[in-house]
């Protein structure tokens, strides 16, 4: 006689919405700005001319890497991937976590840049401000979303 087992894939947790419902709920808003100023981040920082290509290529790394990523986990919750692990908020809160604690080391990094390109050109400068400033709010993003779903 044949055991019944469960079978492989599970549900997924009655609090995971499904479709728009999913940028409105309180976790999971804060895809779209992680996006939108990773992008902005990115953007400006292959606008200016590099002070130091080490610094400024962590930074590349990390906000061009991170926006790849969530972009893959953002996808993976809009076409319902996760519905078949137990284990998808665990996963999605150590990634924003470990990206948070990334993006604040580029974060850092840029402003380093951007003191450094301060005596060169002032265009420069400005834009490495600019970049400074969005990958602080990034960081600030991505550390609300980890929070967010592990406290949710």
């Amino acid at each position: 006689m044949a055991s019944r087992d469960p079978p492989a894939t599970s549900h997924a947790p009655p609090d995971v919405p499904s479709g728009v419902s999913l940028f409105l709920t309180i976790p999971y808003t804060f895809f779209l700005p992680e996006l939108i100023f990773g992008v902005w981040v990115w953007i400006l920082v292959a606008a200016t001319q590099v002070a130091s290509p080490l610094l400024q290529g962590w930074v590349m790394y990390v906000s061009l890497t991170s926006f790849l990523i969530s972009l893959m986990l953002l996808l993976s919750y809009v076409f319902g991937f996760y519905k078949r692990y137990e284990s998808w908020k665990i996963l999605d809160s150590l990634y924003h976590g470990t990206t948070g604690i990334l993006y604040m080391s580029a974060a850092v990094l840029q402003v380093h840049a951007t003191i450094m390109s301060e005596t060169q050109d002032l265009k420069n400068y400005y834009i490495n401000t600019a970049a400074s400033f969005f990958a602080f709010i990034t960081t600030l993003l991505y550390i609300l979303h980890a929070f967010s779903i592990y406290y949710h």
